[in-house]
């Protein structure tokens, strides 16, 4: 595979920019996408550790993530392996890089570390909304930062960070269809309810509303009789008892009246 020359020109200007940055600059940006997968690393952890006081869906979510973003990476890697594009770094005559330039046959198209991280972002945001100003703005740095180190092209990160928010959030929402009834499942064994959190209070609170949950009569309690019970033959039935005394009362009074 061949880039584009507007994507070529484009990193000459952003490698050529950061080679006159401070050598600290250097380093940051070097150290800094490694870092910032370390950071997501944390985040799973920190989501799984939440949802364990939230129900199974929430849970199903948290443990699907982390799967989200490696079937990303997957894809990433294959289509690494199949379009086979030359790094800039040994592509573009007199290119400046501030990494080291990764061996013959690490592909370039597209960036699996801009994959990474904007796969992780996006799982963690459907796991955990309220991250979403810190991952989604991190993934997007972490990605820029593979041009900046002069390791891949900009087309090679924009491809990379798409297949990252699109194809993480598609698998995590498929695998909770499974993951929430199983987690459902092993919250019930002791193990289980220590990995994954016990059952939340409010679910039970739920089937008591529901009427779920009822106390036996003969404890004292009163027994919940759903608004469906008492049918319109019921309410006919006691009207006929009602008029049948009615009228009773009426031959007696008529049977016994003084003069007749």
């Amino acid at each position: 595979m061949q880039a584009p020359d507007f994507s070529v020109d484009l990193y000459r200007d952003v490698t050529e920019w950061a080679w006159g940055t401070p050598s600290w600059v250097h380093s940051v940006a070097d150290v800094g996408t490694n870092a910032g997968l370390l950071l997501f690393a944390v985040l799973f952890v920190a989501g799984w550790w939440r949802a364990r006081g939230l129900d199974g869906r929430a849970m199903g979510l948290a443990l699907s993530a982390p799967v989200a973003m490696v079937a990303a990476y997957l894809v990433s890697e294959v289509s690494k392996d199949f379009l086979r594009e030359e790094r800039p770094c040994r592509a573009v005559p007199g290119a400046v890089h501030i990494a080291s330039c990764p061996p013959p046959g690490d592909w370039s198209f597209p960036s699996n570390h801009a994959t990474i991280a904007a796969a992780s972002a996006a799982a963690l945001v459907v796991v955990w909304r309220a991250l979403a100003p810190l991952v989604l703005p991190l993934a997007v740095l972490m990605a820029f930062s593979r041009v900046f180190v002069g390791v891949h092209y900009p087309h090679d990160v924009a491809a990379g960070f798409c297949v990252g928010v699109v194809v993480a959030p598609v698998v995590a929402l498929v695998l909770v269809r499974a993951a929430e009834p199983l987690v459902d499942f092993l919250r019930g064994f002791a193990v289980g309810a220590v990995l994954l959190g016990a059952r939340p209070v409010a679910a039970l609170a739920g089937a008591a509303r529901a009427g779920a949950v009822r106390v036996p009569a003969a404890a004292g309690g009163v027994t919940r009789v759903d608004d469906a019970a008492v049918t319109m033959p019921d309410v006919m039935g006691g009207v006929r008892g009602v008029g049948g005394a009615g009228e009773g009362g009426g031959a007696v009074g008529r049977h016994h009246r003084p003069g007749s």
